[in-house]
């Protein structure tokens, strides 16, 4: 397993990250124990979660990924200096009101939402510690264009960063980094950190997959001169991309059960995985190996998190990264990219 270096850390990780949000609700804590193991035996050592996980969660559930990890954690105390553990604080405007109120970034809001993840994760400190989407209202999440800038969020980026400066200088996190942030965000937070000697974000964690390359304008060239590693999630297109929606929607699958996911449902995303799995069938990959490898391709990213319910699901995401692909099939993939651009942004 290949593995590198998290930018201006001393955090060396897989350049698989395992993702976790179906722990709690499509897996059991059985299951999620069974992927944890199987994802260390493969030399997987970058877990990722989040405190409002698992995946369409409510209140009754909320905080059981974390909660699994814990369990697993604690009997395996012996590999915890081995692994890099990742979660995240939600912010507001996402209609979570049962996590904690209000949902914003203040220094009551963080320091609750650290000790909470620190005891359900049963870890002593968490080593990237994120915030899992902005404060102020912006377009993410399904919005292709601007719908308003948010004007009456009043700027606290040095403040949230002070607040971090504490925490690490207690112990309780080590690194942090944004997730779903944009250009502006980016730089901001980076400025700020250079103008007040404040701890600098490591990563970004935003969607990068055949469906979503929106991260190759604008901010794959910040995170390269700015040296920001990109923790790019659903390669998958929230498994969309396996091509196992074409035919209809399975039973127990993540579209199927939550019916608001409607990111990777439109008729240009159908569209797009039909042309990608054409191709990768003319190639004799899997729809599954040419969207991981695609994204391993990049070099902006710095490890790509993959999230399965199943082990065989696993293995087989597991196996794309060894994919090489030539340069006929990335023409190809630009191709159908021209010719429908970013459809799940």
């Amino acid at each position: 397993m290949k593995q590198t270096l998290l930018p201006h850390t001393n955090l060396k990780v897989s350049k698989i990250c395992l993702g976790t949000m179906t722990f709690g609700n499509q897996n059991t804590e059985a299951e999620a124990h069974a992927q944890l193991d199987y994802a260390f035996e493969r030399g997987i050592n970058f877990i990722d979660t989040a405190e409002m996980y698992p995946i369409g969660g409510n209140e009754h559930i909320f905080g059981s990924t974390e909660r699994y990890i814990g369990t697993w954690l604690a009997k395996n105390k012996h590999k915890r200096d081995q692994l890099v553990i990742a979660t995240k604080i939600a912010g507001p405007n996402r209609g979570m009101s049962y996590i904690r109120q209000p949902l914003d970034f203040s220094k009551k809001s963080i320091s609750e939402a650290v000790e909470l993840s620190l005891k359900q994760l049963q870890i002593d400190s968490i080593d990237l510690y994120q915030l899992h989407w902005p404060e102020r209202i912006m377009n993410m999440f399904q919005k292709r264009g601007l719908e308003k800038i948010d004007t009456s969020w009043k700027e606290n980026i040095a403040e949230v960063l002070t607040i971090f400066d504490g925490l690490i200088k207690e112990g309780k996190i080590k690194y942090i980094g944004v997730s779903n942030e944009n250009p502006w965000g980016v730089m901001k937070f980076l400025n700020e950190s250079e103008k007040h000697g404040l701890p600098r974000i490591a990563t970004i964690q935003n969607p990068y997959s055949l469906l979503n390359r929106l991260f190759e304008v604008g901010l794959s060239e910040i995170c390269m001169r700015e040296e920001v590693g990109l923790l790019a999630y659903s390669p998958l297109g929230f498994g969309f991309l396996s091509g196992k929606y074409l035919n209809g929607y399975p039973e127990n699958a993540r579209m199927t059960l939550f019916k608001n996911f409607v990111r990777y449902t439109n008729d240009n995303c159908f569209k797009a995985t039909k042309l990608y799995k054409e191709l990768a069938d003319s190639v004799g990959l899997t729809p599954t190996e040419l969207a991981i490898a695609f994204v391993h391709h990049q070099s902006f990213v710095t490890s790509t998190i993959i999230g399965a319910t199943s082990i065989d699901q696993l293995e087989e995401n597991i196996n794309a990264f060894d994919v090489l692909l030539t340069d006929e099939v990335l023409n190809e993939i630009n191709k159908i990219q021209e010719m429908i651009p970013n459809p799940a942004p």
